[in-house]
């Protein structure tokens, strides 16, 4: 298991779950997979002392810090915890720390499946301490997924591998999206580094026939018969002895016109086309750079990019263009994603809408500083504006021309 660090570990136990996460080693003779350490992504209510990332499931772990060691732990979900037949109070006056941990994992889970990653699934493993002996779980809630236990590398390989049961093992590819959309710093490990940790490099036939992605059949061409195919001939050769015609013709006019231009001195100059303005709600617009890009996730940040690193996205298109506000010039970035499908443009215009979840870089490869901000969806494709003011950054003045923005082309 290859070990990422993050952050610090929120709880004291959480220094012994390094430890039992480090005792595997790298590579996949102990267990596999990728852990981060210290992480909370994006909407989860509390730090994480880690989240194990495995060929066939994700481990959620929190820590939690008992007064004092045990010899018996009862730990019910929905009930009082006991240490050595003694309740278990917490400050809060909660009846057991669980429930925060059962939250922060279905966290973790929905932000997997709003991001459109790899369905894997996602278990909760609440790591206590300073030590107990014999952890006690009723039944339901082992089946829940949910494993309570003093971290040592023998009970963490335990609860790993009886909760990490995916019939579709996640392949490398999927396993850097995974990673992408947990930890909101640093790069993940790439495709080839992860192949060493028990992810596959191919799809494997499970996954294939679990895939929902519908593909178009290619329609068989006709067979063309031996008569079709002579007439096809003979209405070639026809077709080019009309074009020959056609050219001898314009030359005997061009000849009996005399060619006085030419005679005359007389050039024609050539057109040079030149930008043509756009006018939206009586803002008119000028276009300076458009550019096209296929690696989209390249050209975005937050957690756009980290969306479109789990997911496809077919092309981007950046145009920008200037105006005036108020009597002062303004820059206007427009960008289009072209996606998969309907259902994942509306997927990332969720994304995108949210305060802070980061956008497109302009054509300059930066983004616009506090730009003014709209976006909206049209079939399968994501429209964003950018607005600021040019040399500057952006305020509440340009959010209409933001909304006007959305109407103009990414190219022209």
């Amino acid at each position: 298991m290859r070990l990422i660090r993050l952050g610090a570990e929120p709880s004291a136990i959480g220094a012994d779950v390094r430890a039992a996460l480090t005792a595997c080693g790298a590579g996949t003779q102990a267990l596999g997979g990728v852990a981060l350490i210290g992480v909370q992504p994006p909407d989860c209510p509390m730090p994480l002392d880690a989240i194990v990332v495995l060929p066939k499931g994700v481990l959620v772990i929190v820590g939690v810090d008992l007064p004092d060691p045990a010899v018996k732990l009862e730990a019910p979900l929905g009930g009082q915890w006991k240490i050595d037949g003694w309740p278990l109070v917490s400050q809060d006056g909660a009846p057991n720390p669980a429930a925060e941990a059962v939250a922060a994992a279905t966290a973790v889970a929905q932000r997997i499946q709003a991001m459109r990653a790899e369905p894997l699934p996602v278990s909760t493993v609440v790591a206590v301490g300073p030590f107990v002996s014999q952890v006690v779980q009723p039944t339901v809630d082992l089946n829940r997924g949910v494993r309570v236990l003093h971290p040592k590398p023998s009970t963490v390989l335990t609860a790993a591998r009886e909760l990490a049961t995916s019939t579709v093992p996640c392949t490398a590819d999927h396993a850097v999206k995974l990673l992408a959309i947990l930890q909101t710093t640093g790069t993940p490990p790439d495709a080839r580094a992860l192949l060493a940790e028990g992810f596959s490099d191919a799809v494997s036939p499970d996954l294939a026939s679990a895939s929902t992605m519908l593909i178009p059949k290619v329609q068989a061409r006709p067979k063309i018969t031996r008569k079709r195919l002579l007439q096809t001939r003979t209405l070639a050769g026809l077709g080019a002895v009309a074009i020959i015609t056609l050219v001898l013709l314009v030359w005997l006019m061009t000849l009996l016109s005399g060619g006085d231009d030419n005679a005359n001195g007389a050039t024609t100059a050539p057109t040079v086309p030149q930008p043509t303005t756009v006018v939206v709600d009586g803002t008119t617009f000028v276009p300076k750079e458009t550019k096209k890009d296929k690696d989209c996730q390249a050209q975005a940040f937050g957690d756009v990019k980290a969306w479109l690193i789990a997911n496809e996205c077919a092309e981007l298109l950046r145009a920008t263009y200037e105006t005036t506000v108020q009597g002062k010039p303004a820059t206007v970035l427009v960008a289009d994603l072209d996606l998969l499908d309907s259902p994942s443009a509306k997927a990332l215009l969720s994304v995108v809408a949210l305060p802070g979840s980061g956008g497109v870089h302009g054509p300059d490869g930066k983004p616009l500083q506090n730009a003014a901000f709209a976006s909206g969806v049209k079939g399968s494709h994501v429209q964003l504006a950018f607005v600021i003011w040019s040399g500057g950054a952006g305020d509440q003045a340009l959010d209409p021309i933001a909304k006007q923005a959305l109407r103009l082309p990414a190219t022209r």
